[in-house]
C-alpha cells in the first residue's frame, strides 16, 4: 500500500470498541517514543496491555487530529517483565487483576506466559489463587488465546481485519477450529469470501490438495457461480469439467467430492435423457415446488361472484372517461375465470391501465386484491397507478429476522382473493416458490410483465417458462395507445425490439424530441460527454435533479465509461461534500447516491433499493442511508452491501423508471451489446433517453437478438411429470 508504515508498541487504552464489527479506537505507546498515538481500525482480539505490530497509514482527522489507520495487525508477545505484568493487569484474563498480576510475574518472571499456557496448575503456588480462581484463569486464557490465534492466522493468510472480524463473530470460540479444519465452510457462511481465498487458507492449514472437501467446495462454487449467472442447474458434464479446470484434480477425486455433497443432501442429481443435471438443493426444491404449487393452484376452485365483464368494462370506462382496447378487455374477461393469468406487452400497451381496471372492478365485487412487485420502486409505481397499497414481494411475505424465514406460507397464507404481480420478468425461481407457497388455494394470481426485457438477476427464466409451459391463460397486449405513439422512446423501443434502427430526430425536431443519439468514438470522449450531460446539460435544459431524476445505465462494470469509472467521475462532479469515509479502495461521501446490492432481511432493504447517504459517523465508523425516508444504519463490515449508484448496470435498473436515462454504447462493450439489454435500458426512461457512443455499436446491439439460454426445467415440469432423481453415474 502506498505510504504504508509499521508501528510497534503497547496498547495503553481502548477508547472505543464496536463488538459488532471489531472497529476500535485505541491509544498506543510506540516502542520508540514516549508519547502515545491514536490508532483506529478493525482490531478485534486486541486488548489493553498487549504489544502489537500494526501496518497502516497516517491520516488527519478533522476533529481528532493525526491518527494511524490500521490495515493489518499482529499481537506480539510482551518482551519484558514490565510489559507482561501490564498485559495481565489489564483485566483481559478473568481472575487476574493488578495485584494478582504483580504476584504472578514476581513468581515466574519472563516464564509467566508459558506457565499460564502450558502448566497452569503451577499458578496454585501463587498466594490467592485457589481451585476456582485457577479455573477462571484457565478458561479465560483459552478463550482469549483462541481469538488471538485465529486473528493472527487469518491475517497471515492474507485476510483483511474486516473479514477476520466477521469470521470470529460468526463462529465465536469455534472460529480457530473451523477455519483450520474446514476453511471451505467460509464460502457458505461469510459473505464476500469465495473459493480462491478459502483455498488459500486451506493450503496454509495443511489440508491435502486432493481432499474430497476441496473438490466438494469447488463444485459448490461452480454451482453458485452458475446460479449467479441465471442457471437453475448445471449439466453434470459441465460441472465436472469446470471443477477439473479450477482445482486440477483427477476426475475420480472430483466425483468423490460431488458424491460427498450428494450424501450431505447439499446438491441434487437428476437424470435428463442421456445427461445429468446438478442442482443446489434449495434451487431444486424451488423449481420442483413451484411446478407442484402452480399445478395445484391452477386446478383448485375459485371463489368469485358472477361478473358481467362487458358491464364491468363499461363501468370502468365511464368512471375514467376512456376506452379500453380489445386486448385489455380480454384481460378482464380472462381474469374473472382464470386461476393463473399472464399479461404481457411492451411499453405503451396499457399494462398499467389494466392493473387499475382489474383492481377497481374486483374490489367493486368485494374481492380482496393485493399488489406486489419484486422491487420497491416498481411497487411504488404500481401503488400510484392502481390507487391502493402495493409492496415488495419480500415485505408482502413478511420476513422474520428472528425465525430467518418468511411468516407467510401454506400454514399462514396471504389474506387475498387475487394477487397481482407487476414486473414479473424480474421473478427468479426462488422468489416464485416462496410467493406461491403463500397464495391460498382458493386464490388466483395475475402476472404482468414484458417478456422482451432482460430476465431476472437471480436463477431461472420464470415469465418465459410460464408462457412456454402453457400452464396459464395468456393475453399479449400489442396495441400502442395514441398518447404513447408521440413518444420516440416508446416508438424506438418497439423498433429496436423488432430489429429495426431507431428513428433519430434532426433539426428543429431534435429540440422537442425525447430520444437522442450523440455520436462519440473513443471511450474517454463518451465518458466526458456523459459527465457534461448528467451534471449540466440535462439539468439545465429540462429542469431535472441530477441525483433523483437522471440515471446513467452502462452495459459493463469495468473499463472507461463502465459503471465503476462513471461512478467515480459523477461522484466528483455531483457531490463535492467533504464529509467522507474511506472503505477499502472506495470513498463514500455524505449525500452520495448508493444502491443496496444484496437482500438484507434484518435491515428490510433489498437488492436494487436506491438511497442517499444521510450521515457518516467518523467516530463510530457508521454510515446511515436514507431509503425513501427510512433510515438504515451500516457498520463498517456491512458497507460491502452498498455501492455508488450515480451509474448502475442495466440489469440493476430492472423494475425502475427514471425521468431521464443516459446510456453509453461502445464497441468496447461488445460482449454485452444485446438487443434485449438495449431495449431494457431504453424502457427505463419516462421523459428522455440519450445514447452516447458509436453507430456501429448501436447497430451491433440491435442485430444481436441471441438470448443466453438458461438451464431451467420449470417449463418442462409444468408440462410433464418430473423425471426420477438419480445418483452419480
Amino acid at each position: 500500500m502506498e505510504n504504508s508504515r509499521t508501528l510497534k508498541g503497547t496498547i495503553e487504552k481502548v477508547v472505543y470498541f464496536n463488538k459488532e464489527n471489531g472497529y476500535t479506537v485505541a491509544r498506543m505507546t510506540p516502542e520508540r517514543g514516549s508519547r502515545s498515538v491514536t490508532i483506529v481500525g478493525h482490531l478485534a482480539g486486541v486488548h489493553e496491555g498487549e504489544q502489537i505490530r500494526a501496518q497502516g497509514v497516517w491520516e488527519e482527522n478533522r476533529k481528532f487530529g493525526p491518527q494511524f489507520r490500521v490495515t493489518q495487525v499482529e499481537v506480539v508477545p510482551p518482551s519484558s517483565v514490565e510489559a507482561i505484568e501490564k498485559y495481565l493487569a489489564s483485566g483481559l484474563i478473568r481472575g487476574i487483576g493488578p495485584t494478582m498480576a504483580e504476584r504472578i510475574v514476581k513468581r515466574f518472571g519472563m516464564d509467566t506466559l508459558r506457565v499460564i499456557d502450558e502448566e497452569p496448575s503451577r499458578l496454585r503456588t501463587v498466594q490467592g489463587i485457589g481451585r476456582k480462581t485457577l479455573q477462571k484463569i484457565t478458561i479465560s486464557w483459552e478463550q482469549h488465546k483462541d481469538a488471538r490465534e485465529t486473528m493472527v492466522f487469518l491475517q497471515g493468510c492474507g485476510i483483511s481485519p474486516v473479514y477476520a472480524s466477521k469470521i470470529i463473530k460468526q463462529y465465536g470460540s469455534d472460529a480457530s477450529r473451523i477455519v483450520r479444519e474446514d476453511p471451505y465452510r467460509l464460502t457458505y457462511d461469510i459473505s464476500g469470501i469465495g473459493f480462491k481465498l478459502a483455498d488459500s487458507i486451506a493450503r496454509k492449514a495443511g489440508i491435502p490438495h486432493d481432499s474430497p472437501a476441496r473438490a466438494a467446495a469447488a463444485a459448490l462454487h461452480v454451482l453458485a457461480e452458475d446460479a449467479a449467472g441465471g442457471h437453475v442447474y448445471t449439466p453434470m458434464g459441465t460441472l465436472v469439467e469446470k471443477c477439473h479446470t479450477m482445482v486440477e484434480l483427477p476426475m475420480p477425486a472430483i466425483q468423490d467430492g460431488i458424491a460427498m455433497l450428494l450424501n450431505e443432501k447439499r446438491i441434487v442429481f437428476e437424470q435428463l435423457n442421456e445427461r445429468g443435471a446438478a442442482y443446489l438443493a434449495p434451487l431444486y426444491v424451488a423449481e420442483t415446488g413451484s411446478a407442484t404449487l402452480l399445478k395445484g393452484l391452477r386446478n383448485s376452485f375459485k371463489l368469485l361472484p358472477p361478473i358481467d365483464t362487458d358491464k364491468a368494462v363499461r363501468w370502468f370506462e365511464k368512471r375514467h372517461r376512456m376506452r379500453l382496447n380489445e386486448g385489455q378487455r380480454d384481460v378482464i374477461r380472462k381474469a374473472i375465470d382464470s386461476k393463473v393469468l399472464i399479461v404481457t406487452g411492451g411499453p405503451g400497451t396499457g399494462k398499467t391501465t389494466i392493473i387499475r381496471a382489474l383492481v377497481e372492478i374486483l374490489r367493486a365485487k368485494k374481492q380482496y386484491v393485493q399488489l406486489a412487485a419484486p422491487t420497491g420502486r416498481a411497487a411504488k409505481r404500481m401503488e400510484e397507478a392502481a390507487g391502493i397499497p402495493a409492496s415488495t414481494i419480500h415485505r408482502l411475505l413478511e420476513y422474520s429476522p428472528a425465525k430467518m424465514d418468511f411468516l407467510r406460507d401454506q400454514t399462514n397464507p396471504l389474506d387475498c382473493d387475487v394477487l397481482i404481480i407487476d414486473e414479473a420478468s424480474m421473478l427468479d425461481v426462488t422468489l416464485l416458490y416462496r410467493m406461491l407457497k403463500a397464495i391460498p388455494p382458493e386464490g388466483s394470481v395475475i402476472f404482468v410483465g414484458d417478456t422482451d426485457q432482460l430476465p431476472s438477476v437471480g436463477p431461472g427464466n420464470v415469465l418465459r417458462d410460464l408462457i412456454e409451459s402453457g400452464c396459464a391463460d395468456i393475453v399479449r397486449l400489442v396495441e400502442i395507445f395514441r398518447q404513447a405513439e408521440s413518444s420516440l422512446i416508446i416508438h424506438n423501443a418497439h423498433r429496436i425490439n423488432h430489429g429495426d434502427e431507431p428513428l433519430l430526430p434532426r433539426g428543429d425536431d431534435a429540440l422537442k424530441s425525447d430520444f437522442h443519439f450523440i455520436e462519440r468514438t473513443s471511450p474517454e470522449d463518451v465518458a466526458l460527454t456523459i459527465e457534461t450531460l448528467a451534471a449540466k446539460r440535462i439539468p439545465d435544459a429540462f429542469a431535472m435533479d441530477p441525483l433523483f431524476d437522471i440515471q446513467v445505465l452502462s452495459p459493463m462494470h469495468k473499463g472507461t465509461a463502465g459503471v465503476a469509472d462513471l461512478n467515480l467521475r459523477l461522484q466528483r462532479l455531483l457531490n463535492p461534500n467533504s464529509s467522507e469515509l474511506l472503505h477499502g479502495s472506495r470513498t463514500l461521501k455524505l449525500r452520495d447516491k448508493v444502491m443496496q446490492i444484496r437482500n438484507n432481511y434484518d435491515k428490510d432493504v433489498f437488492n436494487g433499493d436506491l438511497g442517499l447517504i444521510f450521515s457518516i459517523d467518523e467516530d463510530d465508523n457508521q454510515v446511515v442511508v436514507d431509503f425513501d425516508g427510512r433510515l438504515v444504519a451500516y457498520e463498517m463490515s456491512e458497507l460491502d452491501e452498498i455501492e455508488l449508484a450515480y451509474a448502475i448496470s442495466v440489469h440493476k435498473s430492472q423494475g425502475s423508471e427514471y425521468r431521464a436515462v443516459i446510456v453509453p454504447i461502445m464497441t468496447q462493450h461488445y460482449v454485452l451489446l444485446q438487443r434485449n439489454l438495449l431495449y431494457t435500458a431504453i424502457t427505463r426512461a419516462k421523459e428522455l433517453v440519450v445514447l452516447v457512443g458509436s453507430p456501429q455499436a448501436l447497430s451491433i446491439a440491435i442485430k444481436n437478438d441471441r438470448i443466453q439460454r438458461r438451464h431451467t426445467r420449470l417449463a418442462a415440469r409444468l408440462k410433464d411429470d418430473s423425471p426420477t432423481r438419480g445418483r452419480l453415474p
